[in-house]
């Protein structure tokens, strides 16, 4: 192995171009792939900026030439060479630097590397992820997940250039603070210095940004490190980032209107075109109408149909049976003429959802037939034909349940699973709008008790201030999320700032004036010494740039995440502590290894 040798790297291998024609560049990078052609070696060299391929002849330098027989892929190597044009012919369209090579003077070998577990150089690697993680150093040096932090480093640069521009000032908020309950459980940290007390990570600077509007700082934002104890899937991490923004003296509009500016210039700069403004509005009972959620995929159609009225008098059983019960039957037409082992897989897909299970109906030269065709009136036949219009080759399919959520839960899957199925989703496309005006409590029938949708700060609509402690389901709430092809990127709402008002909801969610002073007292001080109107946003870095890149999983987005069940293969975390720490926290350990 040797050292540089005082040579300076003069470029990036991937940054290659026109301009290095016929000049002498330095190199350093690992080895992508290596061939042997007898009387010249080939190899690519790789570094973050892309690779770059370099020739080792003979007749240019023997000793470089003889060493270039010993490196393998992953060996960190540098050179010094000439940067030429490729043989006509032996061009590669598919690299940025696929015109030119570099004919090496010199070559050193900086490092060795074993056999990595898993090829670098291939674009799908057949691996489990838990080794993908365990040898996340290695799995970062592919192409897709490099590209993909790249990405990440720029979409988090534009934001913040984007937003101090606007006049916003990035403000840093506790890591420890104080325990509150704002959904999901805390992470709790114990304090050495005060003895059996606990710090929580913050789930966001959810309250600490409202203070800094109290304050007096009137735009604020902050790249936040946000920690939640739940239970993972795919877009969600125990630790993840937020782009987190407050604004005071404003109404919904005024926080839309910046927002939107600044999606449209994200897609504008990293997918090449502007979506049109303002972004498309929903209200929350108009998307739970014609879509069963509350972030809908817009990139396709087949709407929900409610079928209450048509089947209010319908003999067949199970549907007057939930018609009685105040139940729910919703309906999807697909353009599709589904066999029976498609309509039994079907089945089973939305009985993952709680649905007792699916009735169909096909158009089969002009006449609707159904397993359940003799318990339905030529009246409900024309009805389901005037709600979706079917057509020969159509196939309608319709749950129903005394539990709407039930209903709404297989509906919606099962509409985004035939939506990918019938391959009506077209790559490449991105569908942004607005949820607006949701419900501000829901009631929790377990424990008896009115819970916030959204968060207790944020503020009701001003016309459903005066029904708030006699019809708390009425009220809708100044909440508004941003979806971006069927996930919430953003969720945010205009916050209370009279202290009256958060005293009433406080109230209503159960919550004492003696707990509400012992869990947010410094918040409720800080709404008497002149708190603005105000409010604000946060969108999930993570799932922003999942989707733009085309990933999977926020994991594939993020340097160093955790697994599904919150471990780091790399690391080993979550791991013991040895039992003089614990005892300095006056910690005992009561579960056995």
């Amino acid at each position: 192995m040797e050292f540089l040798g005082g040579l300076k790297r003069t470029c990036y291998c991937g940054e290659i171009s026109p301009a290095h024609n016929g000049k002498e560049v330095v190199l350093m990078g690992w080895v992508h792939r290596r061939r042997d052609h007898g009387g010249l070696i080939f190899a690519d060299l790789r570094d973050r900026e892309g690779l770059v391929q370099v020739v080792f002849n003979p007749a240019t330098d023997k000793p470089s030439y003889e060493k270039a027989k010993l490196i393998k892929p992953e060996y960190v190597i540098l050179v010094r060479g000439t940067v030429r044009g490729r043989p006509q012919g032996t061009e590669n369209k598919e690299i940025r630097t696929g015109l030119y090579e570099v004919e090496v003077a010199e070559l050193r070998i900086l490092n060795e590397a074993k056999t990595p577990p898993f090829p670098v150089a291939q674009e799908k690697v057949d691996v489990d992820e838990t080794t993908r993680l365990q040898y996340r150093y290695i799995d970062l040096r592919r192409e897709k997940m490099r590209n993909n932090l790249i990405l990440r480093h720029r979409i988090t640069n534009l934001v913040r250039e984007f937003l101090n521009s606007e006049g916003f000032l990035d403000v840093e908020t506790p890591i420890l603070t104080k325990s509150t309950p704002e959904g999901a459980r805390d992470f709790l940290v114990p304090s050495r210095l005060n003895a059996g007390k606990f710090y929580a990570l913050p789930q966001s600077p959810q309250l600490f940004k409202q203070l800094l509007m109290v304050s007096g700082f009137d735009r604020y934002f902050q790249i936040a490190r946000c920690f939640r104890d739940e239970d993972l899937r795919a877009d969600r991490q125990p630790e993840f980032t937020q782009i987190d923004i407050e604004m005071s003296f404003i109404e919904m509009e005024d926080l839309m209107d910046i927002m939107e500016r600044l999606f449209v210039r994200i897609f504008k700069t990293f997918k090449g075109f502007e979506p049109a403004r303002p972004f498309y509005r929903l209200s929350y009972d108009e998307s739970m109408r014609r879509f069963s959620n509350d972030k809908p995929d817009m990139r396709f159609g087949m709407e929900l149909v409610e079928l209450n009225g048509i089947f209010k008098n319908s003999g067949f059983n199970v549907f007057k049976q939930v018609i009685a019960g105040n139940g729910l039957i919703k309906g999807i037409k697909a353009g599709h003429d589904f066999s029976r082992k498609e309509i039994e897989e079907l089945e089973l897909f939305v009985k993952q959802y709680q649905a007792k299970g699916l009735v169909w109906l096909k158009m089969k030269d002009g006449v609707l037939a159904s397993p359940v065709d003799k318990f339905l009136s030529d009246e409900e036949k024309n009805g389901l034909q005037q709600a979706f219009g079917i057509n020969n080759g159509d196939t309608v399919f319709a749950v129903a349940d005394t539990s709407a959520k039930v209903v709404h839960d297989a509906m919606s899957n099962l509409r985004l699973h035939l939506g990918k199925r019938l391959n009506l989703i077209k790559e490449g496309d991105f569908r942004l709008l607005w949820v607006t005006e949701f419900p501000a409590f829901e009631y929790n029938e377990e424990e008896q008790r009115y819970d916030s949708v959204h968060h207790p700060f944020t503020s009701p609509r001003d016309q459903d201030i005066a029904i708030l402690e006699q019809s708390p389901l009425a009220v809708r709430s100044k909440a508004y999320d941003l979806v971006l092809n069927g996930t919430e990127v953003g969720g945010g709402s205009i916050r209370i700032h009279n202290s009256d008002v958060q005293s009433k909801v406080f109230r209503l969610l159960n919550i004492s004036d003696e707990s509400a002073r012992a869990k947010f007292g410094f918040l409720l001080d800080a709404l008497q010494y002149g708190a603005p109107p105000h409010g604000g946003i946060a969108f999930g870095l993570d799932r922003l740039v999942m989707i733009l890149t085309g990933s999977e999983s926020i994991r594939d987005v993020i340097p160093f995440p955790k697994t599904q069940k919150g471990t780091c293969p790399l690391t080993d975390a979550p791991s013991d502590v040895d039992d003089k720490q614990l005892r300095e926290l006056f910690i005992k350990k009561n579960v056995k290894a």
